[in-house]
């Protein structure tokens, strides 16, 4: 009876517990969010833009550093090596090269001293480079034959000098959208006006620099162009420029002056159709000694495979900046001479890290891969990206899209968001709406005039046939305080832009940086999942790039 008893018992206390919890649903697909940090993100961008790093110049010992701790840390995040011969290193060849400081730009009457008055580099490697010639005023030296606009029509510039205004024309009331409109266009880059010139025939070109045509302080121009440069090595028969440079106003008024002409007159008449180039009847003569090398500085490549591992979604970031420049005559001798590039853009390759770190650890693969691209001398004209382009891990039209992040908002909360390139392809719907679940909005370009679009990383990959964004400045801050940290945005520019005072302060609030950075991953990985790749919208510039 007891035995039967303690039975009893014991089967009535089993059937009176509860049941089994049901199994955990599995987790949602999509990348990690929560494992984006500011404190890790924070971490990482204080190394890389410390003093350790000495400005992360490319083919530098600091450089080395960067690119290695990058690897490092992709290594560490289990992504596969996407480089060359089974590593994270992809070898970028690059010219390096040091003007002397004794260069001058000589017309009759006159000298136009270096640093002062003009900053100069070169398009070729020789270890000493003369130019002597007339110098041709070219307007804003554009041939756009699809606009029929031809600055250089009728005007023999071969061995010559031109003098060219940056930016692009302006749109008169007639043609509203010429040359974009306010925004400015690849046409009004310096690098096309270098370009173009070089194609053209000339020995040398001088680019009229103001604050608001360049849409930055002349002490940029120094800091960018000076010290060491950097170029990849020229294709044989390629046209090169014998002097690159920039003049201030003032030269070039004196210099026009020197010739008869008004400058202000001559820029008026380059404002419309119809502009002929002209000759200023002046010679002017300079003579550049240089220090260059052939070197190689690495883009660190990583990749988390997708299910479908021939397609990816590419992030990019930049991690070099200008490294170290020599002591300047009469400085202090502890002048800060290391540019630290905090911000621009060790905050960029840091959120390029989070990234990798949350679709690392997302419970299931991306469909697509995921490749991790920190590239190297965006400073210098997006050399490490370009090659990155031409010689990529998977064909341009096997890349789904690219995201490019050069700088992250260190200022606090935003209700929107800047992705420059959202309103050219069908990633902008897609980007509209993970905002609009958060809250938020897609904003646009707030500065249009500085022709962002052609300046960062992404441009390569749009070139080619990509859809691309790259994050920029927001515009909506919230809080009682949002008008001054729109101030302290707006004062970087003239401020800190490429100069040593870019350095990371412990006040910064990386709370929207790491909302974007979120925004970011969810994009991406939709981007990853969809059925169809995305594709530029029909009539854009880079539509017809890859059609298949």
């Amino acid at each position: 009876m007891r035995l039967a008893a303690g039975f009893l018992a014991c089967l009535f206390l089993t059937s009176c517990a509860p049941a089994p919890a049901p199994p955990a649903p599995p987790a949602p697909a999509g990348p990690a969010l929560d494992e984006i940090s500011a404190t890790s993100l924070t971490a990482h961008l204080r190394l890389l833009s410390s003093d350790l790093f000495e400005g992360r110049a490319p083919a530098t010992r600091g450089g080395q550093l960067a690119a290695e701790y990058l690897a490092t840390e992709m290594a560490a995040l289990g992504l596969e090596p996407a480089g060359e011969n089974g590593t994270f290193f992809q070898q970028v060849p690059i010219v390096e090269s040091v003007v002397d400081r004794t260069f001058m730009l000589s017309v009759p009457g006159a000298a136009y001293r270096y640093m002062q008055d003009v900053v100069a580099f070169s398009g070729v490697e020789s270890a000493r480079v003369q130019v002597q010639g007339d110098v041709v005023f070219v307007g804003y030296g554009i041939n756009a034959p699809e606009l029929k606009w031809n600055d250089y029509a009728g005007v023999d510039v071969k061995g010559k000098w031109v003098l060219i205004m940056v930016n692009d024309p302006p749109a008169p009331a007639d043609e509203p959208t010429l040359f974009g409109g306010p925004a400015l266009t690849y046409y009004g880059r310096w690098t096309y006006k270098f370009e173009e010139a070089a194609r053209q025939g000339a020995a040398g070109a001088l680019l009229i620099h103001t604050d608001e045509s360049a849409t930055y302080p002349w002490q940029v121009v120094q800091s960018s162009w000076s010290g060491t440069q950097y170029s990849l090595p020229p294709e044989a028969g390629a046209p090169a420029l014998g002097v690159k440079a920039w003049i201030t106003e003032r030269a070039a008024r004196d210099l026009a002056k020197r010739g008869g002409r008004d400058l202000d007159a001559l820029r008026k008449a380059a404002s419309a159709r119809g502009f002929k180039a002209s000759p200023l009847g002046v010679r002017a003569a300079a003579t550049l000694t240089q220090r260059s090398a052939r070197k190689t500085a690495a883009n660190v490549v990583a990749k988390l495979p997708g299910t479908n591992d021939q397609e990816a979604v590419v992030f990019s970031a930049h991690w070099d900046h200008f490294g170290m420049r020599e002591p300047q005559p009469g400085e202090a001798r502890d002048a800060d001479r290391i540019f630290n590039g905090a911000y621009d853009n060790a905050s960029g390759c840091a959120g390029l890290i989070e990234l990798a770190k949350a679709m690392a650890r997302a419970p299931q693969k991306p469909a697509r891969s995921m490749i991790f691209a920190f590239v190297t001398a965006e400073e210098s004209g997006l050399l490490g990206s370009e090659y990155f382009v031409q010689h990529p891990p998977l064909p341009p039209a096997r890349i789904a899209a690219n995201i490019n992040v050069d700088g992250l908002n260190y200022l606090g909360a935003t209700s929107d968001m800047v992705m420059l390139g959202s309103d050219r392809s069908t990633l902008g719907p897609m980007l509209e709406a993970i905002l609009k679940a958060d809250n938020r909005t897609l904003g646009g370009d707030a500065h249009p005039e500085r022709g962002y679009f052609f300046r960062s990383d992404h441009f390569p990959f749009a070139k080619a046939g990509v859809p691309a964004l790259s994050l920029s400045e927001p515009k909506s801050f919230t809080g009682a305080n949002a008008a001054a940290l729109l101030a302290k945005q707006e004062e970087y520019n003239g401020k800190d832009y490429h100069q040593p005072s870019d350095e990371y302060d412990s006040s910064w609030d990386f709370t929207g940086g790491i909302a974007d950075l979120k925004v970011m991953a969810t994009l991406a990985w939709q981007i990853a999942a969809a059925n169809e790749m995305p594709k530029y919208n029909d009539g854009d510039q880079f539509a017809n790039a890859r059609k298949n």
